[in-house]
């Protein structure tokens, strides 16, 4: 089976991915530009291939939903970022999620700790849109006030979903969405509503 290929650019490429998850991470709201990866296998989006290949290494683990979880993925995953694939959610530090509309609960994965709340799950959801879709009102650190972020392919449930995940800090699990060219993060510490 032929491995598709990753960065052209590995070092800066990455590093540039990589800024872009912090950034969106640090300014709940905001979205970031992410060059994704034209030769990412389908159904993995290439904004968020850029992404997983860009956090995953040796030492972390990563689990896939059903429709990522193909042998050409999970090689083309291990190949690229030497990332220990699982299939059980609650030992992964990245979960790479195709469809979030059928996303269980967030107790399935890692919560951390009160001790070690850096021992959760960090969720990368691939969405249709971070410009259309469901609006959302985020407050809370890294926010001059309030910010808003309209997402599409989302579950229904997700503000309620959210508000129990943000009630667990500092334990909870953090969601970058992958969008087609960018990417928005809803890290724990934010509050979101309806806008």
């Amino acid at each position: 089976m032929a491995i598709a290929l990753a960065y052209a650019d590995p070092v800066h490429e990455a590093q540039q991915a990589f800024r872009a998850v912090m950034n969106a991470l640090a300014r709940p709201g905001t979205i970031q530009p992410v060059m994704g990866l034209a030769e990412a296998p389908a159904p993995l989006t290439p904004v968020a291939a850029a992404v997983v290949l860009a956090l995953a290494d040796f030492e972390t683990s990563v689990f896939l939903d059903a429709p990522l979880s193909t042998d050409e993925i999970r090689t083309y995953l291990s190949f690229h970022s030497g990332a220990k694939l699982t299939r059980e959610p609650s030992q992964a530090a990245f979960a790479v999620i195709a469809d979030p509309l059928a996303l269980g609960g967030f107790n399935t994965f890692a919560l951390g700790t009160d001790a070690y709340p850096d021992r959760s799950t960090t969720l990368i959801l691939q969405v249709s849109s971070l410009n259309a879709g469901r609006a959302l009102k985020l407050e809370g650190p890294g926010i001059k006030g309030s910010a808003g972020l309209a997402v599409e392919h989302l579950p229904a449930d997700i503000v309620a979903r959210l508000a129990d995940n943000h009630a667990l800090f500092p334990r909870g699990v953090d969601l970058v969405l992958a969008g087609p060219d960018g990417v928005a993060a809803l890290p724990r510490t934010t509050r979101i509503s309806e806008a």
